[in-house]
Parts: C-alpha cells; sequence; structure tokens
C-alpha cells in the first residue's frame, strides 16, 4: 500500500478524534477533505492533485456548512438559579463557618448552603452578598455599612 494513503487515514483518524473531543464544529471540514484526497491518492494522482482537493473539499464543506456550524454554536443564554443569584444580596438563616462546614444564606426565595469567601465567620442574621457558585454552594462575602445604606 502506497505510504500516502496512510498519511491520509491518519488525518481522517486524527481530525475525526480532534472534532469528537471539542465540544463544537471545529475539524469535521478536513476529515472531509482527507476523505477526497485519500480516493485521489488510491486513484494514483500527484501529491498536488491531492493536497489541492484536500484543500478545496475542506474549503467547499467549509463554506457550506458554516451557517449551520454558526447557528448550533449560537447559545441564547438562558437565566438559571444561579444567574439570578450571582451578586444578590442574602440573609445568613445558619452562621457560615468553613472550618465546620457549615452555613446558610437565604437568597431568591430558597436556602442555600453557604461558604466564606474570605475564610471569615458570618454570624445568622449578617447581610451577605453571593460573589460565586461552586456546584450547589454559595460562596458569600459581608456586605459593608455603606453597601446597605444604598
Amino acid at each position: 500500500m502506497n505510504v500516502v494513503i496512510w498519511i491520509w487515514l491518519a488525518a481522517i483518524v486524527f481530525f475525526g478524534i480532534a472534532e469528537a473531543v471539542t465540544a463544537g464544529l471545529v475539524s469535521i471540514w478536513f476529515v472531509a477533505g482527507s476523505v477526497a484526497a485519500l480516493i485521489a491518492a488510491a486513484l494514483n494522482a500527484s501529491i498536488l492533485t491531492q493536497v489541492l482537493l484536500f484543500a478545496a473539499v475542506s474549503g467547499a464543506t467549509l463554506a457550506a456548512t458554516r451557517p449551520l456550524a454558526r447557528k448550533l454554536s449560537r447559545k441564547d443564554r438562558t437565566a438559571t438559579n444561579a444567574d439570578r443569584v450571582l451578586g444578590a444580596s442574602a440573609k445568613v438563616t445558619e452562621t457560615v463557618d468553613d472550618v465546620n462546614s457549615t452555613g446558610a444564606v437565604y437568597v431568591d426565595g430558597k436556602t442555600w448552603t453557604a461558604r466564606s469567601a474570605d475564610g471569615t465567620v458570618l454570624p445568622q442574621g449578617t447581610l451577605v452578598r453571593v460573589e460565586r457558585m461552586e456546584g450547589v454552594k454559595l460562596y458569600v462575602s459581608r456586605i459593608k455599612e455603606t453597601e446597605e445604606s444604598k
């Protein structure tokens, strides 16, 4: 078997794996181009013809499927609980103590497990701001006096 055929087979596998492990359409066009070049190699076409065919088919499939790829990659963001509570004010309902792995806050009509963003203990009743979310835990920090008066 011709060495060039093995090279095109390897390209098909490489681009196929790259496509499989990525979230978006990034290399499927090169798979099609590699298949076209593989067929040309099997028909004993010159290397230049194979490379030009690879580029032409890859470019044509990219141009043909780009609108579909753009439509699939565009995601209209839908608000989730995390989007609503990030940056929101909350009230500590159970003392937040990272050392003892305790703490809860009430925000957006729900009670969430909470941890202190800076490691300080936050007593029950403290007003806090939600800094970030990791899993189902909110990381909060005390609202400063100047923020409370706004």
